[in-house]
């Protein structure tokens, strides 16, 4: 069986990276989209592991905020037919992130729903990568409440910001385009003490940019979504190994996994192309 040389395959990787589809990055690469698509599967497996060992005992990382991002898999939730709409995978699909505001790494991630169940899970493997006391902002879901405490405790300074929208007759008329009218927000502090200085979700939410731009799949009002949930979260591994390790952060002027300490170089994509081998 024919394999692709490292070269080729960072080239692959370089334009799922920077937001092409998998057939766009096809047609740019000359390749065929099984190529593109096992290729994917196989970098964004290893890219998983990797990051799952190596983002361990994160001393620097002191101040987190944490965040969900929407998408879908398949078919939009009303679209799902009805003897799909009870397994995951299809319809409504949510990413979960932690960013550290100091580092900007990005330590945890997990693709699941919008439940208990999967911020228990995310909650949990975030607690597991640090060994200190941290600070932690969320949003106001209140599945953030239960997996916070079972998973920290009162070993935390944690807090909410619920941020609050109202809509104006254009926005009402305009519904399906324009995002609701930003009223204000509330700080309710859950457990500990919190600076409240860096209450904030604002890197987060300016992560979930960085993934709308930096995969395909995430943009919204086009046909680029997943089909398959398995390839969302390959893309999203993909997709955190090259911000940790290997892109250049601008206000840091290195890689966040450099600025955490978890990495003494910055990446290139033939390094994360051969984790795949």
């Amino acid at each position: 069986m024919n394999r692709l040389s490292i070269e080729r395959r960072a080239r692959i990787i370089s334009c799922l990276v920077e937001g092409n589809s998998l057939r766009a990055t096809a047609r740019i690469t000359d390749s065929a989209i099984n190529t593109v698509v096992k290729l994917l599967v196989d970098v964004g497996q290893a890219c998983s592991e990797y990051q799952d060992k190596a983002l361990r005992n994160l001393k620097k990382c002191k101040r987190l905020q944490c965040d969900e991002i929407w998408s879908f898999c398949y078919a939009k939730q009303k679209n799902v037919p009805e003897a799909k709409k009870a397994q995951f995978g299809y319809g409504d699909i949510w990413t979960w992130t932690a960013i550290c505001a100091d580092t900007k790494l990005v330590p945890s991630w997990l693709v699941g729903n919008r439940d208990a169940e999967t911020a228990d899970m995310f909650i949990d493997d975030l607690a597991s990568r640090l060994p200190h006391k941290v600070q932690l902002t969320t949003d106001g879901h209140k599945a953030y409440l239960e997996a916070v405490e079972e998973a920290f405790g009162a070993d935390i300074d944690y807090a909410m910001l619920v941020k609050m929208y109202g809509e104006s007759t254009e926005q009402k008329l305009q519904k399906r385009y324009s995002p609701a009218k930003f009223t204000g927000s509330k700080v309710e502090v859950i457990t500990g003490n919190p600076d409240r200085h860096h209450i904030s979700t604002s890197y987060a939410e300016r992560q979930n940019l960085t993934m709308r731009m930096g995969m395909r799949r995430f943009t919204r009002l086009t046909n680029a979504f997943s089909k398959k949930v398995e390839n969302l979260a390959h893309a999203v591994s993909l997709h955190f190994m090259y911000y940790n390790f290997a892109r250049i952060h601008k206000t840091l002027r290195v890689a966040p996994a450099m600025e955490a300490g978890v990495s003494g170089h910055l990446w290139n994509l033939e390094e994360i192309a051969a984790l795949a081998d």
